[in-house]
């Protein structure tokens, strides 16, 4: 058993964030890592990972976004957290506290959905070593799965602001359409444009461009064939704003691990250890791409 522990992550605005830090086994450290969770999904689904990854040499982190979990506050009605706020206050955060709590060694990322495009967000984000990605997106609709992008579209885009307006929150957990969301985070997804930064202010942009341009770290970018959030072209266009960062992107398909199905959040459950979880290892400790035969045209 690894020696984890509950975490206070406090952010430059004085936001405090709860998490989880799981100290690298014994043996050989090969860095730390950030796990960074998908939009409406609680840490803790996570943390089966991050014993993995802690059980293999690695300080890991784990931690909820304002609003979410350990992070929520007492009432969500009236709170002014938005989307942006996990990458330029809460990831950067939690990469300051990991670095400190770590002492050395390389800085790395696993970010799921949201969480692989938070990091181009924060001031910090230029410190990172490497970067894993699965499903990253910042879910702008077009780029959803064909066959889906009607029913998603309602779902997200039509439904979700009407409930956010009439409750003063998302009620997500209400309706089983994942956690519940501050305000703020529904209506930056519900009204995301095709281009991410013009959902800043326009005096924002060029900062918000330019701390995507200062993150240098190589990244390995997974899509899964029958993902309805993060399609190649999703993931693609996120890529798109890490204009210095060496970029690898792969689709694997539920055949290449032996399932009917995987879809957006399998990938992250346990039944995957012994899988796709240790062929992570390979790119997080040496920066090698274990599905380079599933690789796509470079983005």
């Amino acid at each position: 058993m690894t020696g984890e522990r509950a975490v206070e992550i406090i952010c430059q605005d004085g936001v405090r964030l709860g998490g989880h830090f799981w100290p690298a086994a014994s043996g050989p450290v090969y860095g730390a890592v950030v796990v960074n969770a998908a939009t409406g999904v609680l840490a803790r689904y996570y943390h089966r990972y991050a014993r993995f990854l802690a059980q293999h040499g690695f300080n890991v982190l784990t931690y909820d976004y304002r609003g979410i979990g350990a992070s929520r506050p007492s009432s969500l009605r009236g709170c002014k957290f938005r989307w942006r706020d996990w990458g330029e206050l809460d990831f950067d955060a939690a990469l300051r506290f990991l670095q400190g709590e770590a002492r050395g060694g390389p800085l790395l990322a696993v970010g799921h959905s949201i969480g692989g495009f938070l990091p181009g967000l924060a001031e910090s984000g230029s410190s990172l070593s490497r970067m894993l990605t699965v499903g990253a997106q910042y879910a702008y609709w077009r780029d959803y799965a064909a066959d889906r992008r009607r029913e998603l579209f309602l779902k997200w885009h039509v439904a979700m602001p009407a409930l956010t307006a009439l409750c003063g929150y998302f009620p997500g957990r209400r309706l089983g359409w994942l956690e519940d969301l501050p305000a703020g985070v529904a209506n930056e997804w519900s009204f995301r444009r095709a281009r991410m930064e013009l959902s800043h202010p326009a005096e924002r942009r060029d900062e918000v461009l330019s701390r995507f341009a200062a993150v240098t770290a190589p990244i390995l970018a997974v899509s899964v064939s029958d993902d309805e959030f993060g399609t190649p072209e999703a993931v693609r266009r996120g890529l798109g704003y890490y204009r210095a960062a060496r970029k690898e992107q792969v689709l694997l398909a539920p055949d290449d691990l032996g399932l009917p199905a995987i879809g957006h959040f399998s990938l992250f459950h346990a039944r995957h250890e012994h899988g796709f979880w240790k062929d992570t290892l390979l790119w997080l400790r040496q920066g090698v791409n274990p599905w380079a035969g599933r690789s796509l045209a470079s983005p």
